[in-house]
């Protein structure tokens, strides 16, 4: 199993959840720019969408945050990555997979583009705020997004919210959810996934007031 990825790029999320659910996988980095992989390969010959992530296995390829995290947990039912199909709870982690995809990740899209028009991007922002208000308040009463258990919406979420710091986006403006970004931050798996994109930075937990 390889992963395709780039560092600091959203693929850090089936990252962490493969060392989460410590299963033996290769990592492949890709050069977004010039779309060649680490080892001289047409990254458009495995993912002709051009953006990372992909999972490779068998043969096969897998590309999408939404399907990878989910094909992943599924392989380790024992850790409860995933919740059960079938489940409402399954329903609900597709649910906030697709909130964090299309309301999260994507008016973060906008920001990582130099050319886009100062009031967009002011707006893209605003949008932001009003997510992360949200999910703040989803968090006052639970540790993760879907109760008191790590799933791999927590994943994505994360490596969202490590785009912050590159913004000037101040999470600490939404107390639980920076508290929460710190604690899944300390979870091994994060580390070792940061350490091995080159990421890793020493920080200290800070409790919500």
């Amino acid at each position: 199993m390889r992963l395709y990825y780039s560092p600091g790029a959203c693929s850090l999320a089936p990252h962490i959840a493969l060392r989460e659910a410590d299963r033996a996988f290769e990592l492949e980095r890709v050069d977004l720019r010039s779309h060649r992989t680490a080892g001289g390969v047409d990254y458009m010959t495995i993912n002709p969408k051009g953006y990372v992530p992909a999972l490779e296995l068998n043969g096969l390829v897998l590309t999408e945050n939404a399907a990878i995290l989910q094909y992943i947990g599924d392989l380790v039912p024992a850790r409860e990555l995933v919740p059960p199909n079938g489940t409402f709870a399954r329903y609900h982690l597709q649910e906030w997979l697709g909130f964090i995809g299309s309301e999260v990740h994507k008016q973060f899209s906008t920001l990582f583009q130099p050319e886009t028009p100062a009031f967009t991007q002011e707006r893209s922002r605003g949008k932001i705020a009003e997510r992360f208000t949200y999910i703040n308040t989803v968090l006052i009463d639970r540790g993760y997004l879907l109760g008191e258990t790590f799933t791999v919406a927590d994943a994505y979420l994360f490596a969202i919210l490590r785009w912050c710091e590159r913004f000037d986006i101040d999470r600490q403006i939404w107390p639980n959810l920076d508290y929460y970004f710190q604690r899944i931050s300390i979870r091994p798996a994060a580390q070792a996934a940061l350490t091995a994109e080159g990421l890793l930075e020493p920080k200290k937990l800070r409790r919500s007031a």
